[in-house]
């Protein structure tokens, strides 16, 4: 029987790591020690905003940044609402994914653009329920993100209504309700778990947005009234917050009004490094002590580069930041991870999408919705393998300074899972040890940048080992692995919960 070039190649290389390998290194793995048990899983942020405004700044005071910030990237990634086809392709990359924990994003202006006036059939509403389906189908959990209000009615006078708090509690709490009755009495999603009203508001260490100007105000006091009609409506989705960003230190101090939170959630855009992991352990272990889960709700790497058409976001080196971000983060406790984003337009603060949606040279959307190789299969090798309520269990990692970067988890129906980064120039040779986890078959799944840009690549197994006896893994220079005991073949999708 022929084999097809592209193995052929692939076990040559491997052979060649092999022969390479100069640094030994050991984990132990012990599946009977859980150390955490996740509330949620890991996905990536979807947004259903979609609508161009011009920003008239000259109308304000306080006038919004010239580069639309905060909007960023943060609109306009999917495609028209009627390319019914290509909503049917991304779908299907977003079920091949496994996303299981994703921020669905919008803006007030979408649902209700004039006071009391409230629009449930735009395009940009349609697009929010496409979202929304495939979660409720998939079982995917949704973190339902309001990322701006951006509507003149409820916009403090001479501030730019992209940027303003709000002028009135009452009326901005009363939308956010409503639209949430609607979500979940009217179209019935019960795939909502989590709710954030505003994102990155000043408190971390950038943040600009909730601006007050000369006027008096706290954004604690709309994070309570908020509160307040939940309650009053009987709405038991918990609140989310600060939503701070970029990997705020942790300050007990500043959280004082933490007890209107259900979940405490923060963003991370420099990687995550072991001072991180450190930062991370100490938030998760607070959020935890009072019962709620912690979550990293947006994660990415700006110091690859980003803006205008950098391609660096899309990167392998960007997909191997992100994994260690991924292992670091689960290490610490957190609950659930998401990063930016699954759709983006490539062409606004950065290249950051998993799939290509939007031609970059005639700045339009594309008929046929297709990978990102060295992104998606990047996030694919931890996410697809990843179940949804997981724990993380004893993963012990010994050797010299050269090691991997490693985690272990636990699914709910005990399927065993470890996530390798090998961030080295080098192959790195790993002893693994599977402790109280005997006479499973165990799966080997790995890629780094030359694998997945091979045409034809598929993310199959390649090679089987196992457990309970102590086997030599290869690590490919800047690579990827899983060792998993789930068994998922290219055209399965990816794991929601198991």
């Amino acid at each position: 029987m022929k084999l097809p070039l592209i193995f052929i190649a692939l076990l040559f290389s491997l052979s060649t790591f092999k022969l390479n390998t100069v640094n030994t290194n050991s984990i132990t793995v012990n599946p009977s020690k859980i150390i955490h048990t996740m509330k949620g899983g890991m996905g990536a942020s979807w947004h259903a905003i979609s609508a161009e405004f011009p920003l008239n700044n000259d109308r304000y005071k306080i006038p919004a940044r010239e580069d639309g910030a905060p909007r960023g990237s943060a609109w306009g990634g999917n495609p028209p609402v009627n390319q019914i086809e290509a909503w049917n392709q991304l779908k299907e990359y977003a079920s091949w994914l496994g996303l299981n924990f994703v921020r669905v994003e919008l803006s007030q202006r979408m649902y209700e653009p004039e006071r009391n006036t409230f629009d449930w059939n735009n395009k940009e509403m349609q697009t929010l329920y496409q979202i929304l389906d495939w979660a409720q189908a998939n079982n995917a959990d949704v973190f339902l993100q309001q990322m701006w209000m951006y509507v003149d009615w409820n916009a403090l006078p001479g501030i730019h209504p992209l940027i303003s708090a709000p002028k009135n509690l009452d009326d901005f709490a009363n939308g956010i309700a409503t639209l949430i009755e609607h979500l979940v009495n009217d179209k019935g999603y019960t795939c909502i778990k989590y709710f954030c009203m505003t994102n990155e508001p000043p408190g971390g260490t950038w943040g600009y947005w909730w601006e007050y100007g000369e006027n008096e105000g706290s954004i604690s006091q709309a994070w309570k009234r908020l509160k307040e009609e939940f309650e009053i409506r009987k709405i038991e989705i918990p609140i989310s917050g600060p939503d701070w960003t970029d990997m705020p230190p942790f300050e007990p101090k500043k959280l004082d009004f933490a007890k209107y939170f259900g979940a405490i959630d923060i963003h991370s855009y420099h990687g995550v490094t072991s001072e991180g992991e450190e930062n991370l352990r100490k938030w998760a272990k607070w959020a935890h002590s009072q019962g709620k889960p912690f979550f990293l709700t947006e994660y990415g790497n700006m110091n690859l580069g980003w803006g205008g058409d950098d391609p660096n976001q899309k990167s392998f080196d960007a997909a191997i930041s992100n994994a260690c971000d991924v292992i670091r983060g689960l290490s610490a406790g957190v609950d659930g991870v998401n990063r930016w984003s699954y759709t983006n337009r490539g062409d606004l603060d950065g290249q950051w999408q998993l799939v290509r949606t939007f031609d970059l040279e005639t700045k339009t959307y594309l008929k046929e919705v297709t990978p990102e190789p060295e992104a998606y299969y990047g996030f694919g090798i931890i996410s697809r393998f990843l179940s949804k309520y997981s724990s993380t269990v004893s993963c012990e990692v010994n050797g010299n300074e050269n090691q991997p970067i490693a985690t272990a988890l636990l699914s709910p129906g005990g399927q065993l899972s470890i996530f390798m980064v090998n961030t080295t120039e080098e192959a790195l040779s790993v002893e693994l040890n599977l402790e109280n986890y005997s006479g499973k078959t165990m799966n080997v799944y790995q890629v780094n940048k030359e694998i997945v840009s091979k045409t034809g690549f598929k993310l199959n197994p390649l090679e089987t080992l196992k457990s309970g006896v102590k086997k030599q893994i290869v690590l490919p220079p800047r690579s990827i692995s899983t060792i998993t005991s789930n068994t998922l073949n290219y055209s399965e999708k990816g794991i929601i919960l198991n």
